[in-house]
């Protein structure tokens, strides 16, 4: 049984005219793809021609000034990753050498693991691999999506990402806490109930739209409304704006603890447990580097 044979358009295809494809959508424009390629901008017009007649679309359309992909591109560049993912996975040497190593790598993650884990992470990367270099990045909402673009190597948080091509590991378990001054009446006393936690004085943390904390799902559950006096964007400098105040924040409990020599720390009746986890994309799971680095992560991290 004969193998058909490609169409003349696609069996001038290669990887190189793929992953411009990729370039161009990141980018936004011919010239910033050319740019950060390395090539006149001709070059690239002739394979984004190219593309457009193996696949019978225009791929990008301008809108706003930025070239803005078409479906049939979103569709292509998504089978597109793919292949180069696999085909990067195919090249990569089997040994690592972590002592030699240059490599930067990059890890995703917000304020608690910046606080708590990131100085252990760093310490042990330096002590294991002197001369490779760390880039750390937020992770926001979607620090999979940070994964998958290769933004990151790894993700740390509490993340679980439950889509095919993402895997992870649980460094420990954390719940939520109250912290507030050593002078507020709950900071001695029997331990707080519903009633009393929810008619404190509250600042909360708004981490995002796409974020609401496992204590404040716990509330929704029990059919409670924590009703906010405050509410900021981060933890930072949270024990300055508590202390001497009558307020009351809900915090992790370990970055809570922190603060244990100028404010009180007390047990929160939503608790919210969550996993603080280490992740990763697939295309990365039988790198040797990344393996050594996912390993070096996990025992540093774990609480």
């Amino acid at each position: 049984m004969r193998t058909p044979s490609l169409p003349p358009e696609a069996a001038a295809l290669d990887f190189a005219a793929l992953e411009l494809l990729r370039v161009v959508h990141d980018s936004g424009s011919f010239s910033a793809a050319a740019e950060r390629l390395g090539v006149n901008q001709s070059a690239v017009s002739y394979t984004m021609a190219k593309l457009r007649g193996c696949f019978g679309d225009p791929l990008f359309v301008r809108q706003g000034g930025r070239q803005v992909a078409t479906e049939r591109c979103q569709d292509l560049l998504e089978r597109s990753g793919l292949m180069l993912a696999m085909l990067e996975d195919m090249a990569r040497p089997e040994a690592f050498d972590p002592q030699g190593s240059t490599r930067n790598v990059a890890i995703a993650c917000n304020y608690y693991e910046r606080v708590l884990l990131i100085p252990r992470i760093v310490a042990a990367i330096r002590q294991a691999a002197p001369r490779m270099t760390v880039t750390v990045i937020n992770a926001l909402g979607d620090g999979h999506q940070r994964l998958l673009s290769r933004e990151a190597d790894v993700l740390v948080g509490p993340f679980a990402p439950s889509e095919a091509g993402f895997h992870s590991r649980r460094l420990y378990v954390e719940e939520y806490a109250c912290l507030m001054d050593p002078a507020h009446p709950a900071a001695d006393g029997p331990d707080l109930d519903a009633d009393g936690y929810l008619a404190l004085n509250h600042v909360l943390i708004q981490y995002g739209p796409a974020w609401r904390s496992a204590y404040l799902q716990e509330i929704d559950a029990a059919g409670h409304v924590l009703t906010p006096a405050i509410t900021v964007p981060s933890p930072a400098g949270l024990d300055t704006l508590i202390a001497g105040s009558d307020l009351v924040a809900t915090v992790p409990r370990r970055l809570g603890a922190r603060n244990a020599a100028r404010l009180v720390l007390r047990d929160c009746p939503f608790r919210g447990q969550f996993d603080l986890r280490l992740g990763w994309a697939s295309h990365t799971n039988a790198s040797a580097m990344h393996r050594w680095l996912r390993d070096l992560i996990w025992q540093a991290g774990r609480g």
